[in-house]
């Protein structure tokens, strides 16, 4: 066996697939006995016919990803852009509203329109170039992708520049509206960590530029899966294989191979080759820290979300928590280990563009609510309460719903450590340095190992890209070859 990848979500699958591409004996171990990792879709029961994304459910960096790019991979699955990318609702039948259209956005932003065009549109124009710098290896220095080093230059210090005026309170936000400081607002809380902060600030800034580029923030007809197919198809293509049902806890459940790559925690490292590692960096996996979590709520419903705002119903993702000012204490009262009354929620139903989903008017309802870490409280209730907070009748739409606490996640995919959905704590230093602050961070420091999840750069996201960038270096390290065919 030329290489072992340990997990078979999408860093792991696009790990197999590249060194399989160069050649190369593959096989994928899965604990779980479905691919798919956290881009899983199922029937869990709560409906005939009626299947839920288990984790991921709306892909802004799927068709952004250079690796998914170079597959071709939305000419590969049918990616549907929703009209408006995301909303935030607020009381009194108000909201921000993010459209796929940059104008009609600024448009409805009023005062604070061209603060928003100013800032977006020059980065939605250069977006690939904002993909290089914020989705890189955070090791190197990204040359840009557009062909124009200024150009390139000139975005990283608008990006930057995004970063720094929405990421602290020493300097001013330049949204000063309710609603534009709300919109943003709820893209940073994504990186479920205190605000404002720089880190969430930057999750803002990308994802909101790929808001109002390319397909926008899409979901994929028939749910997140056709990722999976994608990937599983070519590798088996190529001649890899998976193999379900098979945990990994010690070195004994590892086939003889030259390459293991890991598409899980560092602490699932250090545990299997922590006496091959240099002994610094075994403590520095095993002590590898997790931040925040998410509760996760499937429900099935019948009919529409009832929003208050009647361009709400328009979007594929709706951030729910109230006023900027809502949304950050939340945020601060998670951090401090306490569950929020109204905490930030988002809620997506996939079936705004995609009918296939609905079987005989129930849709699928993905929602998650931001909790402490380890939290074992049901979140249902207040999911529940927060949407009907902003579309009033909602409870008597729901038919079924099946709730997942945050101590329970890691159940169906162990790489959700206490619930945390990144990968680990989200800081500009740890977003910079994880999993450790070194040169490689792919290299676990044992002889042929690696790590390729999203605890390694660029973090969490379905993106592939930590698949890719550590089976890359695998293939020069270990196999002496440069690029795959």
């Amino acid at each position: 066996m030329d290489a072992v990848v340990v997990g078979s979500g999408p860093n792991g699958l696009a790990a197999a697939v590249t060194l399989a591409g160069a050649g190369l004996e593959v096989v994928v171990l899965e604990a779980q006995d479905t691919v798919g990792g956290g881009s899983r879709t199922l029937d869990l029961g709560l409906a005939p016919g009626v299947r839920h994304d288990i984790c991921s459910a709306v892909h802004p960096m799927a068709w952004a990803s250079p690796f998914f790019r170079s597959l071709r991979l939305d000419e590969r699955v049918e990616v549907l852009t929703p009209e408006v990318s995301f909303a935030h609702p607020l009381d009194g039948g108000r909201a921000g509203v993010a459209y796929r259209d940059l104008d009609r956005t600024a448009e409805g932003l009023a005062a604070d329109g061209e603060a928003w065009r100013r800032l977006f549109g020059p980065l939605s124009e250069s977006w690939q170039d904002v993909v290089a710098l914020a989705l890189g290896d955070h090791r190197s220095v990204p040359d840009g992708v557009s062909g124009h080093p200024a150009r390139a230059a000139a975005t990283a210090a608008r990006f930057a520049l995004g970063v720094l005026r929405n990421g602290q309170s020493v300097v001013p936000s330049s949204l000063r509206t309710t609603e534009g400081a709300a919109l943003l607002t709820g893209v940073a809380g994504h990186a479920i960590t205190p605000l404002p902060s720089l880190a969430a600030a930057g999750t803002a800034v990308l994802l909101t530029t790929l808001a109002h580029a390319g397909h926008g923030w899409p979901v994929l007809r028939g749910g997140s899966q056709a990722i999976v197919d994608a990937l599983l198809g070519d590798l088996v293509r190529l001649g890899g294989r998976v193999v379900t049902g098979h945990p990994v806890a010690r070195r004994a459940d590892l086939p003889p191979a030259r390459a293991y790559l890991f598409d899980t925690g560092p602490r699932l490292v250090a545990q299997v080759f922590g006496d091959a590692m240099p002994p610094h960096l075994a403590r520095a996996y095993a002590g590898y820290r997790y931040g925040n979590a998410a509760a996760k709520v499937d429900l099935v419903v019948d009919g529409p979300i009832p929003w208050a705002h009647p361009e709400v119903r328009r979007a594929g993702t709706v951030h729910l928590g109230g006023t900027r000012d809502q949304v950050v204490a939340a945020e601060r009262a998670v951090a401090r280990s306490r569950h929020a009354e109204h905490p930030l929620t988002l809620v997506s139903d996939p079936t705004v563009v995609d009918d296939s989903r609905a079987t005989g008017g129930l849709r699928p309802v993905w929602a998650y609510a931001h909790v402490p870490a380890g939290s074992d409280v049901d979140p249902t209730e207040a999911v529940l309460r927060q949407v009907e907070r902003f579309a009033p009748g909602f409870r008597d739409t729901v038919v079924a719903h099946h709730a997942i606490p945050a101590a329970g996640l890691a159940a169906h995919d162990a790489n959700l450590v206490g619930g945390d959905i990144s990968g680990g704590a989200v800081s500009l230093w740890s977003m910079a340095t994880r999993p450790t602050p070194r040169l490689d961070p792919y290299a676990s420091g044992a002889p042929g190992v690696y790590l390729c999840s999203a605890s390694a750069p660029p973090g969490p996201g379905v993106h592939g890209l930590s698949g890719w960038y550590a089976a890359r270096r695998a293939l020069r390290q270990v196999f002496g070859r440069t690029v795959s065919r």
